[in-house]
């Protein structure tokens, strides 16, 4: 199922980030952060990552009702609809796919990336040795405990080392 929740094109669910968000760095100033800023983030984060994963979950719902009233519609050649409940399945489906989307453009305001909203996947920049990688966090896991290239991905995640606990026991460098 596809929820188009940007300007831009749909994407598939479990794709990048699920709703058109750009997941790659962007900015000519990236927001980075070391691995105790990123630790500290994660409850906010993962309030506004539930809120965007329910509000999507709970508009693919209503789209799958509304998909299903159209396709009921088509088969039998034209019915009578309550055109008010419609109406209103509509307004309930603009409404969720805009909580979502306010999440998440929370998220990507704070500097952290979504990479895929229905596995709650969040990527957070940050500067190591010269080189911006990226600290990587699941939805349900305790800590941030694994990075990646910018260029690789969840599959090529390693585990956090000294370099990062160095980074953030030193107060870090500047962003």
């Amino acid at each position: 199922m596809r929820i188009k929740l940007t300007g831009g094109p749909a994407l598939p669910s479990g794709g990048q980030s699920g709703f058109g968000v750009s997941c790659s760095p962007r900015h000519q100033k990236m927001k980075t952060f070391t691995l105790d800023e990123a630790q500290s983030l994660l409850p906010v984060l993962e309030s506004l990552l539930k809120r965007a994963i329910e509000g999507k979950r709970e508009a693919e719902q209503v789209e799958q009702s509304l998909s299903e009233t159209a396709r009921r519609i088509y088969l039998s050649g034209g019915m009578r609809v309550d055109v008010a409940a419609i109406a209103r399945q509509r307004a309930e489906l603009e409404s969720l796919v805009q909580r979502a989307r306010e999440s998440v453009a929370e998220i990507d305001a704070i500097g952290v990336q979504v990479k895929d909203l229905d596995s709650g996947l969040l990527d957070f920049p940050c500067r190591i040795d010269d080189q911006v990688v990226l600290l990587c966090w699941r939805l349900g896991e305790p800590a941030i405990e694994h990075w990646h290239t910018v260029d690789s991905g969840f599959k090529d995640r390693q585990p956090v080392d000294e370099r990062f606990r160095r980074r953030s026991a030193s107060g870090g460098w500047p962003n």
